[in-house]
């Protein structure tokens, strides 16, 4: 899915003190809506977009709550979500209401609710909250990261056989390629395990859970806020907004410094010191 080509001719000014307090406290009352649906979800209460891609009424209910609070709040910023697409802006909050929805549907408390707001060339807030363990990870750009408001900080992991890494997957590449870099992290001694929610495991990169989170293409909405997550925690990642990462997806990496060399070597994909 990729982003509507037009531009907002006029950007809200960059009130990050403001947007911090609402995201806050959109994403838990968000998780409200997500909760009550993982609870009561049956058997037939999802479709498939398409293989191995699902979709529940969930997804639809959280997105149109969010959209409609950020139109009502900051009416001049853009926004994307996974399900209603958005419109480019200097300023744009980057949804993605169910995270880990083939976990939701199944019954499995692994899922999330991802929200960023992006300015310009910079991720500045990032929330990625579980309602169902009760768990808010948290980041603004230059303050740290945060689990339920105590900082966080990347594994110090530097022995790339005592890692634990998670490798994630889709069909959005070849099955041999995805193949082919799992084949080369474990033999570089990892640890590998997938959870099938690449928000969450960035946020436990960022947690020290994980030492590593890796895919070869993601969507803005699955990544944003994690990226920003992990940097803030002290962690690497590779470089997605400078390549077009907004517009079009692309891959991720993201690890503890004391792997992130042999991660990358491991997987072909590229660090970015300086920023996301």
């Amino acid at each position: 899915m990729e982003l509507n080509p037009r531009v907002a001719e006029v950007a809200v000014p960059n009130d990050l003190d403001r947007r911090e307090s609402f995201c806050r406290q959109i994403v838990r009352s968000a998780g409200e809506i997500a909760l009550k649906g993982f609870v009561s979800i049956g058997a037939s209460g999802y479709r498939m977009k398409g293989p191995q891609d699902f979709l529940t009424e969930t997804d639809a209910a959280v997105e149109r709550y969010i959209k409609a609070a950020v139109a009502e709040a900051f009416p001049q910023d853009g926004f994307l979500g996974e399900e209603t697409g958005g419109v480019a802006a200097h300023d744009i909050w980057v949804v993605d209401p169910i995270d880990g929805t083939a976990n939701f549907a199944r019954g499995i408390p692994h899922y999330c609710i991802s929200v960023a707001f992006v300015s310009g060339e910079a991720i500045e807030i990032g929330a990625i909250y579980n309602p169902s363990l009760d768990e808010l990870h948290f980041a603004r750009r230059g303050r740290g990261a945060t689990r339920n408001g105590v900082p966080i900080h990347v594994a110090p992991t530097c022995e790339f056989d005592r890692a634990c890494v998670e490798f994630g997957w889709s069909n959005r590449q070849s099955n041999d390629s995805y193949v082919a870099a799992l084949t080369s992290i474990l033999g570089h001694g990892a640890n590998v395990r997938r959870g099938a929610s690449g928000a969450l495991g960035l946020a436990y990169v960022a947690d020290g859970r994980s030492d590593a989170y890796a895919e070869l293409h993601m969507h803005p909405w699955d990544c944003m806020a994690g990226l920003l997550m992990v940097q803030e925690a002290g962690g690497i990642v590779g470089p997605y907004l400078s390549q077009d990462g907004l517009r079009h997806g692309g891959p991720v990496i993201a690890a503890a410094p004391g792997i992130a060399a042999g991660m990358a070597e491991a997987t072909g994909l590229r660090l970015d010191t300086v920023g996301a």
